[in-house]
C-alpha cells in the first residue's frame, strides 16, 4: 500500500507516536510505500521529528502547519498539503489530529483521494472556547463528507462523535492505540535505582502521574487531594512526569502548602523513559478533565501498577472499578484522595488490580496489534473504493 499520514505536529505526545509506530510498522513490517507530512515540533513538550528521520520516515515538515488558528497560514498549509499529495499519488491519506484532520481531508477530497481520520481526541471538548467549540463541530460535520472511515482510540470518541451529528456510527470502528509493551512488562533499569537516582526510599508508596503541566492535565487536583492523603500517610511520595508552562505556579502552590518535600519533579523526559519511571511508581494517577485516552493508563496497568482516574472519555474502558483500578467524578477531591488512601494502605489490593490490568490490555494495546487492524481498515476502504464527496474543500481563492 501506499500512504500519506498527517498530522498537526510531531511533539512528544500520544497521538505523535502512535502515528510514528504505526508508520515504522507500515515500512519495516508490511512493506509499504509511506510518507508523514507534519508541521514543526514546536513547544516545550519535545519534538519527535529526529527519531522520525533516525528510524527512515520520509518526513515532509509544512513550516507555516501550526496547533493554533490562523487564516493565513492554515491556507498556506491547506495549499502546500494539497500540493504534496498530487505529487506524491498515494492510495490513502490517513490524518490525525485536529486541524491535520480537517485541512488533510480536504485535500484528500478536493484530489479524490480516499481519506481515513483517527480521532485521538475530541477536537471539540470540555475547556474549550464556546466559538472554537461549535467551529470545530461544524468543520468535523463538513470533514467528515470526504471521509471514508474513522478510526477512535476509545469507544467515548465514537459515542461523542456520532451524539454531535458528524457522522453515523457504522463508519467508526474503535482501534487501541498501540505502544511498545514489552518495557512495561519488564523494567528496562531495576526499579530501586531509578527510585533511587529520584530521592526515594523504599519506605516510601509513589504516586506518579505523567502528563504535560499544562491545563486541562488536572495536576492541580492531585496537589490538593495531597493535602489529605499526606496527613494520613506520611510515607507517600508524588512524581510529576513531564513538563510545561504550570511548573512555576504548581511549585509556588506546593511551598504554601508545606508539601513541597514530599513531591518530585522528574521533568521532561524523552518517551523511552516512561517505562522505567512507571515501573518506580506505586500508584499511577490520571486526572486530566479532557483526552481521548490517555496512553500512561494502559502503560500503568501493564506494568502492573493500579491506577486511579477521573471518570472522563476513554478512562473508563480500562480503569475498570474494584478490578484494575478506581475512577472518581472529575474535579471530585475528596473522592480522589479517598481511592489513592485506599491503595496506599492497601498493598496487596494494589497488586491485584495491577495483575488484573496486565492481563486484559497488554496484548490490545501492543502497536503491532494496531498497525494490524489499521492495515486492516485500509484494505476494507481500497476494496470498496467508494466514491469520495467533492465540494468539501474550501473555495480555491
Amino acid at each position: 500500500m501506499h500512504v500519506v499520514h498527517i498530522i498537526t505536529r510531531l511533539i512528544i505526545g500520544g497521538a505523535q507516536e502512535n502515528t510514528l509506530l504505526t508508520v515504522e510498522d507500515q515500512q519495516r513490517d508490511c512493506g509499504d510505500r509511506v510518507e508523514l507530512i507534519s508541521g514543526p515540533g514546536l513547544g516545550p513538550e519535545g519534538s519527535l521529528e529526529s527519531r522520525a528521520r533516525r528510524h527512515g520516515i520520509d518526513l515532509r515538515i509544512i513550516p507555516e502547519f501550526r496547533r493554533n488558528l490562523h487564516a493565513w497560514r492554515d491556507w498556506r498549509s491547506y495549499c502546500e498539503i494539497v500540493r504534496l499529495l498530487r505529487q506524491l499519488q498515494p492510495d490513502l491519506v490517513h490524518t490525525h489530529a485536529s486541524k491535520a484532520g480537517i485541512l488533510g481531508r480536504w485535500a484528500a477530497a478536493k484530489l479524490g483521494l480516499p481519506a481515513i481520520h483517527t480521532i485521538h481526541g475530541a477536537s471539540f471538548h470540555y475547556g474549550q472556547n464556546p466559538l472554537a467549540y461549535r467551529l470545530y463541530q461544524s468543520l468535523e460535520r463538513q470533514a467528515a463528507r470526504s471521509t471514508a472511515r474513522f478510526i477512535s482510540v476509545a469507544d467515548a470518541m465514537t459515542d461523542q462523535y456520532v451524539a454531535a451529528g458528524v457522522a453515523p456510527r457504522d463508519r467508526f470502528v474503535t482501534i487501541s492505540s498501540g505502544f511498545d509493551v514489552e518495557p512495561f512488562l519488564s523494567p528496562p533499569r531495576p526499579p530501586a535505582d531509578v527510585r533511587r537516582e529520584l530521592g526515594l526510599l523504599p519506605e516510601h508508596v509513589v504516586v506518579g502521574k505523567v502528563a504535560r503541566l499544562f491545563h486541562l492535565k488536572g495536576h492541580e487536583f492531585v496537589i490538593e487531594a495531597a493535602r489529605t492523603v499526606c496527613a494520613q500517610h506520611p510515607q507517600v511520595r508524588f512524581l510529576f512526569v513531564g513538563d510545561g508552562v504550570l511548573r512555576g505556579e504548581y511549585e509556588r502552590r506546593l511551598d504554601a502548602l508545606g508539601l513541597r518535600d514530599k513531591f518530585v519533579f522528574a521533568g521532561l523526559v524523552p518517551p523511552e523513559r516512561v517505562a522505567d519511571l512507571i515501573h518506580a511508581m506505586d500508584i499511577v494517577v490520571h486526572t486530566s478533565l479532557w483526552e481521548g485516552l490517555a496512553r500512561v493508563l494502559p502503560q500503568g496497568l501493564i506494568a502492573g501498577k493500579p491506577v486511579v482516574s477521573f471518570a472522563i472519555d476513554g478512562a473508563r474502558e480500562v480503569v475498570i472499578p474494584d478490578q484494575t483500578g478506581c475512577l472518581v467524578p472529575p474535579q471530585d477531591v475528596a473522592a480522589l484522595a479517598g481511592s489513592l488512601s485506599r491503595l496506599i494502605a492497601d498493598p496487596e489490593l494494589r497488586r491485584r488490580f495491577g495483575q488484573t490490568g496486565r492481563e486484559r490490555f497488554t496484548d490490545q494495546f501492543r502497536h503491532q496489534t494496531m498497525t494490524r487492524r489499521i492495515r486492516e481498515v485500509y484494505a476494507d476502504v481500497l476494496s470498496r473504493r467508494a466514491p469520495v464527496t467533492r465540494g468539501a474543500a474550501p473555495p480555491a481563492r
